[in-house]
């Protein structure tokens, strides 16, 4: 089932929170809404299932529009981060819920309902759980019975509202995989709301990413990450070194820092900014290279193979993060206080458009 969002515009009173959102997910796809609190994510969930009205705009599901039909006719399945089981039914009745309540017309057989849930708790891989109740279960448990309930209806599309949020960190990683493999497997039409750019770089097919109720960019994982459309997008996605300055000839001169940008050779600008990743800093003991700049190391942190150094640059009296294999580090016998060389093997330069000179 493919989703079609066309111009979808939703206001709460004073307050715009989608403004003019166009979106296409095709079938079988997982895509993942991604943003900071507040940038629309979930309101643009809940607009597609139908649990909010947008003001303006369309949603489409395989070219028909649904605009006016209610949750159960969508054949939607949703997942909320907080489970929502009935406490007081075991886990084979949670899952069987959705199938047992539906009218007697389109009511399968008790024999097909039971065959139903024995499938999906397999494919749960809560086979041997089926007698316990959701207070006897952790908190990854509960979150896969919910996923098996949503999954009994046969939705056409499966949507997900910060699933593993209520999670810790192991866990949440064991079910990001685990949520991979199954859509691999079933193929349905996924959309799930995350604010950790890990879990929606590592789980989805392409990443929306929301700011203030607009989408900033919209690609796979690799093409956000590596090719940033904007400013926001490389700054939310991970660690960043900012590098202010300006651009005269071609070059960025930041402080004592002159670094080359060939495909703005003939231009000038004032007041622009270079992003750059930790782990696109070279970091040497001796000048070797004239876009390199002195710097006194401030701190030293390894986070297993991983060493993460920060610098003070001597010129902007700014500080600059360098991240090194802990191999790399060990042979250039870094020390805290030590002065040392640092330089961007790559960087990003957005330049406002009302700043040219």
């Amino acid at each position: 089932m493919s989703i079609k969002v066309s111009n979808v515009i939703k206001n709460y009173e004073n307050e715009s929170a989608l403004k003019q959102i166009d979106l296409d997910v095709k079938k079988g796809e997982l895509v993942a809404l991604l943003g900071p609190s507040g940038s629309g994510k979930t309101t643009l969930l809940r607009i597609i299932a139908g649990l909010e009205i947008p003001d303006e705009g369309s949603i489409l599901f395989e070219d028909q529009d649904v605009g006016q039909l209610q949750v159960k006719e969508r054949n939607v399945g949703f997942v909320f981060q907080h489970y929502a089981l009935f406490q007081h039914m075991t886990v084979f009745d949670n899952i069987a819920f959705g199938l047992n309540v539906r009218p007697k017309s389109t009511r399968p057989k008790k024999r097909e309902i039971e065959e139903k849930v024995v499938e999906l708790l397999k494919l749960v891989k809560l086979e041997n759980f089926s007698k316990r109740y959701p207070s006897q279960l952790s908190g990854g448990q509960r979150q896969r019975v919910a996923l098996a309930r949503a999954l009994a209806v046969e939705p056409t599309v499966l949507l997900l509202d910060e699933p593993f949020g209520a999670l810790d960190a192991k866990v949440r990683k064991d079910l990001r995989r685990w949520l991979r493999k199954l859509h691999d497997d079933i193929q349905i039409t996924s959309i799930f709301v995350t604010h950790d750019q890990e879990e929606a770089l590592e789980v989805a097919d392409r990443v929306v990413i929301m700011n203030n109720g607009k989408i900033e960019q919209i690609g796979t994982p690799e093409e956000v990450y590596h090719s940033p459309a904007t400013p926001f997008v490389y700054d939310f996605l991970g660690k960043v070194n900012l590098f202010h300055g300006r651009v005269q000839k071609g070059s960025l001169i930041s402080g004592g820092l002159e670094i080359p940008l060939p495909e703005l050779e003939e231009d000038d600008y004032k007041e622009v900014t270079g992003y750059v990743r930790p782990h696109q800093i070279s970091i040497e003991k001796f000048e070797t290279n004239q876009t390199s700049i002195s710097a006194i190391v401030t701190h030293i942190h390894a986070v297993g193979p991983i060493v993460y150094v920060e610098v003070l640059r001597e010129d902007t009296k700014e500080y600059v993060e360098v991240e090194l294999m802990n191999e790399l580090f060990i042979k250039l016998n870094i020390e805290l206080g030590e002065r040392v060389f640092v330089r961007p093997n790559e960087l990003k330069v957005f330049i406002p458009q009302d700043y040219s000179i």
